[in-house]
């Protein structure tokens, strides 16, 4: 017999946990299921450590959704005790007329985001580990840092089952079948009856929702910490040394354009080593076929940027890990209903740059899926946007985007 229940969350990475605790605190009967044990390695929500920012340069439109998610991060830190946000200031460089400077400078203006504007030589002085070419210019905003994603989603999940919500891990949907009076949902375990569903799965989104299928590209991207040269790393995540030219006072968190449509973004010492990666760098994949392993010819890529660009924190490479992106042609995301019914919402491919949203983007939807008057999400989240142009299927290799190229293999 169908298990029934009001609300069922099928995925509880930052976007599935978020909305299943803001569902709970809302007295909302709710289920949430997911394939692994959150928090995991297997989908985007992992790695120690995620970016938020404010000077949005991928549009303006993010910045009050942002600006949200302060708010909801705050709170829940406070309900869970958990440390989940750390503030170090943020800086974008990159060319003045680089795409990354310019939307960088668009947001902050358009919204009044605390910045500064500083030359190659100012940011040398302040964070001395970067060597920028002269023309370079960077965008520093004063509330920027970094997210514990493990933390975040285990607070969420914490949050959500105190409130009374419940959580199935390792089990794994086979089927989402909207009807008129619900949604009928089938896994390898049971069948539930769910009056509303909520589909945050990740880059399993396309088999959940095959008309979107076509639209949708996973994208394999590697993470790399680095002790500083001459460090030895403490493996204590948080601890960041003072002190060093990679401590949280000199080296903010980074988004930094190396080369035109090539982006990469780092992270202090936080007592494992530097945290870098490049920002849609990576080979189209599948679910099935991403490649867990990283080659050494990737860490040799790696280790030449960081001489030309961060030298100092060549040193001894310490861990690696891959996480997926899933990509829409333009790089936005989709928040939306399904296209089969409204009861059914889609919460989202975010493009590589959603978990710091994720708060936010847990509360209204649970609002909306309660039935509230809440805040409607930016028009540029609606399914209805996408085409049939583009990416296709996990196996396109280019598509355009908020930063001009994602380019599909190039390490």
């Amino acid at each position: 017999m169908p298990l029934a229940t009001e609300v069922l969350v099928v995925g509880l990475g930052a976007m599935g946990s978020c909305t299943l605790a803001a569902l709970a605190r809302r007295g909302v009967p709710a289920v949430g299921i997911d394939r692994f044990a959150p928090p995991h390695t297997e989908g985007s929500s992992h790695g120690a450590s995620r970016i938020i920012r404010e000077a949005y340069y991928e549009d303006p439109a993010y910045v009050p959704l942002v600006r949200e998610a302060y708010t909801e991060w705050a709170r829940l830190a406070a309900e869970s005790g958990r440390a989940l946000l750390h503030q170090t200031g943020g800086l974008c460089y990159g060319p003045s007329d680089s795409a990354l400077v310019r939307g960088a400078l668009a947001s902050a203006r358009a919204h009044r985001v605390a910045h500064e504007l500083l030359d190659a030589r100012e940011i040398h002085h302040r964070f001395p580990a970067h060597r920028l070419p002269e023309h370079y210019v960077g965008v520093l905003e004063t509330r920027a840092g970094w997210l514990d994603p493990e933390q975040c989603v285990t607070a969420a999940l914490e949050v959500a089952v105190r409130h009374g919500a419940t959580v199935r891990t390792r089990e794994q949907v086979l089927q989402v079948a909207p009807r008129a009076d619900g949604v009928r949902v089938t896994t390898d375990v049971a069948t539930y009856e769910a009056a509303r569903v909520v589909l945050s799965a990740g880059m399993w989104m396309g088999a959940l929702v095959p008309s979107l299928a076509a639209q949708l590209t996973v994208q394999r991207n590697v993470l790399y910490w680095f002790s500083p040269e001459g460090v030895a790393s403490s493996e204590v995540i948080g601890a960041s040394r003072p002190g060093s030219a990679f401590d949280a006072v000199r080296f903010p968190v980074f988004l930094g354009e190396i080369a035109p449509d090539q982006l990469w973004y780092g992270f202090p010492d936080l007592g494992a080593g530097v945290k870098v990666a490049m920002h849609h760098h990576g080979p189209a994949c599948t679910p099935a076929t991403v490649n867990r392993a990283v080659q050494v010819a990737e860490v040799t890529a790696m280790r030449d940027r960081l001489a030309q660009w961060l030298p100092q924190a060549n040193g001894r490479l310490q861990r690696t890990a891959v996480c997926t992106y899933t990509n829409t042609p333009d790089g936005h995301f989709v928040i939306d209903t399904h296209p089969e019914s409204d009861r059914c919402w889609i919460v989202s491919p975010c493009s590589g740059h959603g978990f710091k949203f994720a708060s936010a983007i847990g509360a209204r939807v649970a609002a909306a899926v309660a039935g509230e008057a809440g805040t409607p999400f930016p028009a540029l989240f609606r399914r209805d946007r996408l085409s049939t142009a583009g990416q296709g299927g996990g196996g396109g290799s280019t598509s355009v985007g908020p930063f001009g190229i994602f380019k599909g293999s190039r390490e």
